[in-house]
C-alpha cells in the first residue's frame, strides 16, 4: 500500500530511498512465496508418494496372489509327480519282491537238490572206496596167480623170462612186418588205380574239348601259270631268271611237262613262303629278269617278316597271354612256317597250350601260366641250325634271356625230360605235347619208317623163347603175342610180357605208349563123324 500511495514518478527520479525500506518486505514475501511453493510442491509429491505406494501395495498384493495361485499349482503338480513316482516305485518293488521270492523259492529248491546229490555222492564214495578195497584184493590175488603162472611157464618151458619176452617180440615184430606190407601192397595198389583212373579222365577231358586239323604241311608248293608260255619265261634265256630266282631264294623250281604248273621245293618253310609269293607277283607283273627278281624277292622277305610279326601277336591275343618280348613274338610267328614230322609247329604250339590250360583248369592250378609255358615249349625250334643244341634247352636259353619265370624255363626245358622237371606245370607240358603229337593224324611218318618200326616190334616180340607169333596192330599202338601154351605158364607169360614192354621202350622211340598183349590159350578140336 505504501508503494501505490508514492507516485511513479517520484520512484523513478530517486528509487534508493524509496527501495531500502521496501526490500525487506520484498525478501520477506519472496521468502514466504518460496516456502508455499515448497509446501505445494511437497504436497504433491506426497500425494505421488500415496498413489506409488497404493499402487505398490496393489500390485504386490496382486503378486502375493499369483504367486500363492502359483505355488499351490506347483505344490499339487508336484504332489501328483511324487503320487506317481511312489506308485512307481511301489510297482518295482512288488515286482521285485515276487522275484526275489521265486529266487528263494529256486534257491530252496536248489538247496534241496544239492543235499540229496551231497547224500548220494556220499553214498557213491562209501561204495567206491569199498569197490577199491575189493579191487586191491582182486589184484593181489591176480599177481599171486600171475606170479604163479609165470613161475609154472619157466618151469615148463624152460625159457627165463628175457629168453620169453626176446621170443615174443621176434614173433609180433614178424607178425607186424607182414601186415604193413599188405597195407602197404593194398594202399599203393589203390593210389595206382585212383592216379591212373583221375588220369584217363583229366586227359580225355583235355582231349575231347580240344579239336585240331590233320596235318597237310608238305616240303613242295605249286604255282597255276596262267599258260605254258609263261614257263618259257620264268626259265629266261639259257636258264638265268630260274638261276637268279634260286639264287636269291634259296629254293628249287621245278619246271616239268606239267601243264600250266610249276613246283617250288625246299625244306625252309619261310623261304619256300617268300619264294611263292615272289614267284605269284613276277607272274602278275609280268617283268621277269634278274634284276626284277631280286626286288620282288627283298619286298616279299619285308612283307614275311610283317606276316611273322603279325601272326605271333594275334596267336599270343587269341591265347590271352600277354607281355611277350617283342623278339619271342616274332619266334612265335616263324613257328608257323615250321614243320615236325608234317605237322604244323605254330598249331601244334597252340593246341598244346589249349591243352596244358585245361589239365590246368581241371587240377586247379594257373591256367594261364600253363597255357604261356605251352605256347612257348617249342620256341627253340624256330631259330636257325646256326645255334648248338637240342630245341628244347636252345628254347629255354631263349626264355630265360628275355627274363620269363623259372617254371616257364623249367617247362620248356623239360617237356622232353631233358632236364628234371621242377614243378608240376613242366609234367602238364610234357603230358599235352604227347598228347598233341600222340594223337591220329597229328603227324605223319614216311611209309618206309612205319614199315620198318612195326617189323622192329614185331621182331623184338618174337625173341623172346616160348613166342609163337606176334602182330604189330593198330598203327603200331598195340602188340599181341601169342604164346605156345605148352611151353609157357601163366607166370612166365606175365613175366614175358613185362621183358616185351621194357625192351620196346629201350629200343624204339615212338610217341605215346605201346601196348603189350600175350595171349596163352589152348584149344581142343575133335570132329564128329
Amino acid at each position: 500500500m505504501f508503494l501505490l500511495a508514492i507516485p511513479f514518478s517520484e520512484i523513478f527520479s530517486n528509487p534508493f530511498p524509496i527501495l531500502v525500506p521496501i526490500l525487506p518486505v520484498c525478501i520477506i514475501f519472496g521468502f514466504l512465496i518460496c516456502l508455499l511453493f515448497i509446501k505445494l510442491r511437497q504436497v504433491g509429491r506426497e500425494r505421488t508418494s500415496r498413489n506409488i505406494i497404493r499402487d505398490a501395495r496393489t500390485k504386490a498384493e496382486q503378486i502375493v496372489k499369483n504367486a500363492d495361485i502359483t505355488a499351490r499349482e506347483e505344490i499339487y503338480k508336484r504332489r501328483e509327480d511324487y503320487e506317481r513316482v511312489t506308485q512307481e516305485t511301489r510297482q518295482e518293488l512288488r515286482h521285485l519282491e515276487r522275484r526275489l521270492s521265486k529266487r528263494e523259492d529256486n534257491l530252496e529248491r536248489k538247496m534241496d537238490i544239492l543235499t540229496k546229490k551231497e547224500k548220494y555222492i556220499e553214498n557213491m564214495a562209501t561204495n567206491l572206496s569199498n569197490k577199491e578195497r575189493e579191487l586191491g584184493k582182486k589184484k593181489e590175488e591176480f599177481d599171486d596167480l600171475l606170479q604163479e603162472e609165470k613161475n609154472t611157464l619157466h618151469r615148463i618151458s624152460g625159457l627165463s623170462r628175457e629168453n620169453a619176452e626176446k621170443l615174443l617180440l621176434s614173433r609180433l615184430e614178424k607178425e607186424l612186418e607182414i601186415e604193413c606190407a599188405n597195407a602197404i601192397e593194398k594202399s599203393t595198389q589203390k593210389a595206382k588205380e585212383t592216379a591212373e583212373r583221375n588220369a584217363v579222365s583229366l586227359i580225355c577231358t583235355a582231349i575231347q574239348r580240344c579239336a585240331a586239323n590233320n596235318t597237310v604241311e608238305n616240303v613242295v608248293s605249286t604255282i597255276e601259270l596262267p599258260s605254258d608260255e609263261m614257263k618259257g619265261r620264268i626259265i629266261g634265256r639259257e636258264g638265268r631268271n630260274i638261276r637268279a630266282f634260286e639264287k636269291a631264294t634259296g629254293i628249287d623250281v621245278i619246271v616239268d611237262d606239267t601243264p600250266g604248273i610249276i613246283v617250288l621245293s625246299g625244306f625252309d618253310s619261310v623261304r619256300r613262303e617268300v619264294a611263292r609269293m615272289a614267284m605269284k607277283k613276277l607272274i602278275l607283273d609280268g617283268r621277269i629278269h634278274p634284276a626284277r627278281i631280286e626286288e620282288i624277292v627283298q619286298e616279299m622277305e619285308k612283307d614275311i617278316e610283317q606276316v611273322i610279326q603279325e601272326t605271333g601277336k594275334q596267336t599270343s591275343f587269341e591265347l590271352g597271354i600277354h607281355d611277350l618280348h617283342p623278339e619271342i613274338i616274332r619266334l612265335i610267328g616263324r613257328l608257323r612256317y615250321r614243320t615236325s614230322y608234317g605237322q604244323n609247329q605254330l598249331q601244334h604250339s597252340i593246341e598244346v597250350s589249349n591243352l596244358a590250360g585245361i589239365l590246368a583248369g581241371e587240377l586247379n592250378l594257373n591256367t594261364q601260366l600253363a597255357k604261356r609255358c605251352g605256347l612257348l615249349h617249342d620256341i627253340g625250334k624256330a631259330v636257325g641250325c646256326d645255334i648248338e643244341g637240342t630245341h628244347a634247352i636252345v628254347g629255354a636259353d631263349i626264355a630265360k634271356r628275355h627274363e620269363e619265370k623259372r617254371v616257364v624255363v623249367n617247362a620248356i626245358a623239360a617237356h622232353h625230360e631233358e632236364v628234371p622237371s621242377e614243378s608240376v606245370y613242366a609234367v602238364l607240358i610234357n603230358a599235352a605235347d604227347a598228347i598233341s603229337a600222340s594223337r591220329p593224324g597229328a603227324r605223319r611218318e614216311t611209309l618206309e619208317k612205319y614199315v620198318k618200326r612195326l617189323e622192329r616190334l614185331e621182331g623184338i616180340a618174337t625173341s623172346f623163347g616160348g613166342v609163337e607169333s606176334a602182330y604189330a596192330i593198330q598203327a603200331g599202338r598195340e602188340v599181341r603175342v601169342i604164346v605156345h601154351p605148352d611151353k609157357v605158364n601163366d607166370k612166365l607169360a606175365s613175366k614175358i610180357c613185362y621183358d616185351i614192354a621194357k625192351e620196346i621202350e629201350e629200343e624204339l622211340e615212338y610217341p605215346g605208349e605201346v601196348t603189350v598183349t600175350v595171349i596163352r590159350e589152348t584149344r581142343v578140336a575133335q570132329k564128329a563123324k
